[in-house]
């Protein structure tokens, strides 16, 4: 199965809850495409908050692995993936995106606005950066557009709006591959 179509396929067939959210993974990632969209953003990272939890798809149970306390990684886990088909531009946000929530948590008005479930994993992602941690995330490439596509993926959580399908994202997922 060529990956376009497998990736169609894993959005087609989740109907899971996303983690603690109101909304399913499938839902999730594509409100924060559709937000990427409204606000103009280039084809790169509209792809990449549409992919940006894909490693949830990837990996066994994310649910089990919350309830258990530990931390899966869906964001390693889906970078390793998605960077043998996507252009930097679409992973490398990807890669960024928990740390650029931990970033975004040093203040205390963005970690209030926060859903509790996505509270619950900061804990889990290692809390909020250090100092050390913040200089090191500002000074790589691909950290602005990793702030972007958290911002999108904070607000795409929104139960029962009118959606896109995961099908009319297939020419954009094409565009952004190597």
């Amino acid at each position: 199965m060529h990956i376009v179509d497998e990736i169609i396929n894993k959005y087609q067939n989740n109907n899971s809850l996303y983690i603690g959210e109101k909304v399913t993974m499938t839902e999730h990632m594509i409100q924060t495409a559709m937000l990427a969209e409204e606000n103009q953003s280039p084809a790169s990272l509209i792809c990449a908050c549409l992919l940006h939890d894909y490693g949830h798809f990837i990996i066994e149970d994310p649910d089990r692995l919350v309830s258990k306390s530990v931390d899966g990684k869906h964001e390693d886990i889906g970078f390793n993936f998605l960077k043998n088909y996507f252009k930097p531009e679409v992973v490398e946000p990807i890669k960024l995106h928990v740390q650029a929530k931990r970033y975004l948590c040093r203040e205390k008005s963005y970690w209030n606005a926060l859903s509790e479930a996505s509270k619950v994993s900061l804990k889990l992602q290692g809390g909020v950066m250090s100092d050390t941690e913040t200089e090191k995330f500002t000074s790589l490439k691909f950290h602005y557009e990793a702030l972007l596509l958290r911002k999108y993926d904070d607000e795409g959580k929104i139960p029962n709006i009118k959606m896109r399908k995961i099908g009319d994202y297939r020419n954009l997922i094409n565009s952004q591959l190597i």
